[in-house]
């Protein structure tokens, strides 16, 4: 009893007692307080007068200030054998080091003799000395706020027989204590604000404000001070006029209403359930927030939260008569063949952006790129990973030229230049081995330098030397061969087959011949 502590009606008891005439061994034998306590106790309390039954009795503050103040007598035999390594222990114990391990340390670093029941009480004796920290209801009016958390989902089966990962979003209005829950199948911002929509548009409106964690798909930086919001959210919040509060970091209990509505889902909802996919365990989880979880007595409320949401419901902010595009903000970098990636998808922008960051503005149906605010390019969305939407204009002029003047350009343009060349662009695409694209590209080119004449001309004389290469009536009309008659080098005599140069000076006949 010697290391007891006394609390105050006890103290108050006893010196009642005293001031009726009982003796210490008395005191001591109803096992009230032991001998050598009531000493002092009595000692105090003859020399401040309350042992007198004539003056009153001493107020309750005035009892625990004295006796509150005496130093408690530990007997030598009492210490702990610990006690030297007091603040050794309680270092490591701060630390998060367990009981065994401290005694290890203490028997191998400094020789300690003492049993690990006496490290125990030292141990425990510590945490009685932790200042517990307090907390703060929040309470909340009607329409003021809503909480919004992810929980673990069910496990859903793929019809491939794949298992499937899945997420429940919860929304709670933290008056009527009402929610919004749904199944999905990832965090991502889309899967984010889309769900805030089908909440909003489940309760019929939108409370003041919403409490969130800092999950990626909400905030970009963390902070105590000044949180960094994501910009579809901020978006997202200006739309349905909300104001977004983030939870301090590493602080869920700020958002306590819905943590324990996530892990009521969790508990209630989820065991003993089979669901056949996503569609199914959402219809299932609808009934049950309508049927069971609605209309329980809550915990806390002490009433239904769907009675206290028909009071809520009213106060909430109206939604807007055209429900808000959810746009998803994303910063990309261009690469250096002139597209950008989002979700595995490619989109083109102008090809003199490349290197640059760009924002795109992402919805169900549309891709935007912003340059420094500036719309340059807009797709439809893709949904494949690998597809690519791409803009002719957006390419290089080289690149343009390339993809636009296909053999029907080259055969068409190579029609109104002449039938000679037609004839030769023919042969060259008529190739079995070469695809001479640019080769016919590059001969149509010439008529912009030589006239439509010349150049049919060159490609007459090409063909009456079988020879219908781009080369060959380039080297044509470089020397002037295409006024030349192609049949009359047969006429000529072999002295003269040289004359003009070349190997173009003879016809076939002529070489054989000679």
């Amino acid at each position: 009893m010697a290391n007891r502590r006394f609390e105050l009606f006890e103290y108050r008891h006893i010196l009642v007692r005293m001031r009726r005439g009982d003796s210490d061994r008395d005191i001591a034998r109803r096992r009230l307080m032991g001998r050598a306590k009531l000493a002092a106790v009595r000692q105090e309390a003859q020399s401040r007068g309350w042992l007198d039954p004539a003056q009153r009795m001493p107020e309750d503050a005035e009892i625990a200030n004295v006796f509150n103040s005496i130093p408690r007598q530990v007997p030598s035999s009492s210490i702990s054998t610990a006690e030297p390594y007091r603040e050794q222990v309680r270092e490591w114990f701060a630390a998060g080091v367990q009981g065994t391990t401290i005694h290890a340390a203490l028997q191998r670093n400094h020789g300690y003799t003492g049993s690990y029941d006496a490290v125990k009480r030292m141990l425990r004796g510590l945490a009685a000395e932790r200042v517990v920290k307090a907390t703060t209801i929040l309470t909340f009016a009607p329409a003021e706020a809503a909480q919004v958390d992810f929980g673990a989902g069910p496990v859903l089966t793929h019809e491939s027989g794949i298992p499937l990962k899945t997420w429940i979003f919860v929304m709670t209005l933290c008056w009527s204590r009402h929610q919004y829950a749904e199944v999905v199948l990832d965090q991502t911002v889309e899967t984010w604000l889309a769900c805030h929509r089908r909440a909003f548009e489940w309760f019929g409106g939108c409370p003041s404000r919403v409490t969130i964690d800092n999950a990626k798909c909400a905030i970009i930086r963390h902070c105590l001070h000044s949180p960094e919001v994501q910009r579809s959210y901020a978006g997202l919040a200006e739309a349905y006029s909300f104001r977004i509060d983030p939870c301090p970091p590493h602080d869920p209990p700020k958002k306590g209403i819905v943590e324990s509505g996530v892990k009521y889902v969790k508990k209630s909802f989820v065991p003993l359930r089979e669901f056949r996919d996503l569609a199914d365990a959402n219809r299932q989880l609808r009934e049950w927030i309508m049927q069971q979880a609605g209309v329980r007595d809550h915990g806390t409320t002490h009433e239904q939260p769907l009675t206290r949401f028909a009071i809520e419901r009213p106060l909430l902010t109206r939604l807007p008569d055209v429900p808000p595009v959810l746009a998803v903000c994303s910063e990309v970098k261009v690469h250096t063949d002139g597209h950008v990636v989002y979700k595995k998808a490619l989109y083109s922008v102008p090809f003199k952006l490349v290197g640059k960051q760009l924002w795109l503005k992402v919805t169900d149906t549309v891709v935007q790129a912003f340059h420094r605010h500036e719309l340059v390019a807009t797709h439809p969305r893709l949904r494949k990973p690998g597809d690519r939407h791409t803009v002719r204009d957006h390419q290089p002029p080289e690149a343009q030229a390339w993809l636009e003047h296909d053999p029907q350009w080259c055969l068409a343009r190579a029609k109104d230049i002449g039938p000679a060349c037609h004839a030769v662009i023919l042969a060259m695409f008529n190739n079995t081995v070469l695809v001479n694209l640019r080769g016919a590209q590059g001969i149509v080119r010439l008529r912009e330098k030589v006239g439509d004449a010349r150049l049919n001309a060159a490609c007459e004389r090409a063909l009456a030397f079988s020879s219908p290469h781009y080369r060959t009536i380039k080297t044509i009309l470089d020397k002037g061969l295409d006024n030349e008659a192609a049949a009359s080098s047969t006429t000529t005599a072999p002295t003269d087959t040289y004359l003009n140069g070349g190997r173009f000076g003879r016809d076939l006949q002529s070489l054989l011949i000679h």
